[in-house]
């Protein structure tokens, strides 16, 4: 899954120009890269930010996507259970999410603290009976405990998420802790699991490739290692990877 124009547009207000975002998806297309990740979706407008910001349905379809390309979408669990009153959640959920059937999104991702689970657990299912394949971005993972993990997977198989992200935050993952973190989360969840590792310590693809020799599926990535911070995980690299261990 490759998250340039969301994480790498901390940098630029998430305002990309259309012909690049074409440019974009046509090379992700290419190099057979399965999900991109166009933007956020959110409903917090301040200020102004581009159109990656929102990711509304009018501007995603409004882009030229080929065909081989799925769509995903972020959203920030703090947003989700701000604009929830506990009463008509459904509600919350419907203003920012359609019919998927009437749009080109296919994953929403909700990025969220240990501290926000149990209150975007139920969203995030309702978000899923609207249609949508559901992942809870777990974040700042190497601050959690074995404990937290396993409550973290006891409620995403309540709510039968369908993946399960651990964020490296903070970037202070090493390999070694990084598949503790996989064996816990695969004690406690049977389902699809991904890793988002950030770049602080140059960790970023030794972490991400251990990860998937331990049963991680899902990996992100960006183009030049486009992020928050020190950055991600470079798609470019990646793929040489792959090709090199994955063939």
């Amino acid at each position: 899954l490759d998250c340039t124009l969301r994480d790498g547009g901390y940098y630029n207000n998430w305002n990309f120009k259309i012909d690049l975002i074409e440019k974009y998806l046509n090379v992700m297309s290419e190099i057979k890269v399965d999900y991109v990740e166009i933007g956020f979706r959110s409903l917090d407008k301040k200020e102004f930010r581009g159109a990656c910001a929102y990711s509304t349905d009018e501007f995603v379809k409004s882009l030229k996507i080929p065909k081989n390309l799925k769509i995903a979408v972020m959203v920030n669990a703090s947003e989700l259970i701000k604009y929830s009153n506990n009463k008509n959640n459904l509600a919350v959920v419907k203003n920012l999410f359609k019919n998927p059937k009437e749009n080109k999104i296919k994953l929403v991702r909700i990025a969220s603290h240990y501290s926000e689970i149990s209150k975007v657990m139920p969203l995030a299912s309702k978000i899923k009976s609207l249609g949508y394949k559901v992942a809870i971005n777990l974040m700042q993972s190497s601050d959690r405990t074995n404990s937290e993990i396993e409550e973290f997977c006891r409620l995403a198989k309540k709510f039968k998420i369908d993946v399960l992200y651990f964020a490296d935050s903070t970037g202070s993952l090493n390999k070694d802790h990084t598949i503790k973190i996989v064996n816990s989360l695969k004690n406690n969840w049977k389902g699809d699991l991904g890793i988002h590792a950030h770049d602080n310590m140059d960790k970023a693809m030794e972490n991400s490739i251990a990860a998937i020799e331990n049963g991680v599926n899902w990996i992100d990535s960006t183009v030049l290692g486009m992020g928050r911070g020190p950055g991600n995980v470079k798609t470019e690299n990646l793929i040489i990877e792959f090709e090199k261990k994955f063939k």
